[in-house]
């Protein structure tokens, strides 16, 4: 295990790397498998929700770098918390899930806020939890073990090239519509 002191780049990149790839697998998978073509072009959700078929959609994995770079800028100082000791990675998910998902400062679908103010029916933010909380932990598990153990070379290609080929494949998506 290193020394859980991360250089702000290295952390910038890694997050930057692993946020995009866990955004991609697990909106692919729950688009698929939750529905949200239907799901979005409910009344409740129609009004502020663009549809799977516009391009901003298909383009939402290109601009996922920058929030795994405003990831990286809130990590860097807790730095020593999260990557330095045994279950950093918890503290990483909890994290996330706390501020990011239940405890959002507007009314996102799932968030506490959200189910007081939205018309979105419970059952159906309660849904979106099943691609939240998963990537959450994917992201966390992930780049604890990353930054844990920057000597894994293999781990730096597996992730690099996975990385390209997930903001390939909506730029290309997006060409050809």
């Amino acid at each position: 295990m290193d020394t859980g002191k991360p250089g702000l780049l290295a952390l910038a990149v890694k997050t930057i790397v692993v946020h995009t790839v866990t955004y991609f697998m697990m909106g692919l998978l729950a688009s698929t498998l939750l529905g949200y073509a239907e799901a979005f072009a409910a009344p409740w959700m129609v009004c502020w929700m663009r549809q799977t078929d516009d391009p901003l959609v298909m383009a939402g994995p290109l601009f996922a770098p920058i929030r795994g770079l405003i990831f990286a800028l809130a990590f860097y100082p807790l730095r020593e918390t999260l990557f330095g000791k045994k279950n950093g990675w918890l503290v990483l998910w909890w994290l996330l899930v706390a501020l990011g998902i239940l405890s959002t400062f507007g009314p996102a679908p799932g968030s506490v806020e959200g189910m007081l103010y939205t018309v979105i029916p419970i059952s159906q933010q309660m849904t979106g939890w099943l691609e939240v909380v998963p990537q959450a932990l994917l992201l966390s598990v992930i780049l604890f073990y990353w930054v844990n153990h920057p000597e894994k070379r293999w781990l730096n290609w597996v992730m690099g090239v996975i990385f390209v080929v997930m903001l390939l494949l909506p730029a290309m998506g997006l060409l050809v519509s």
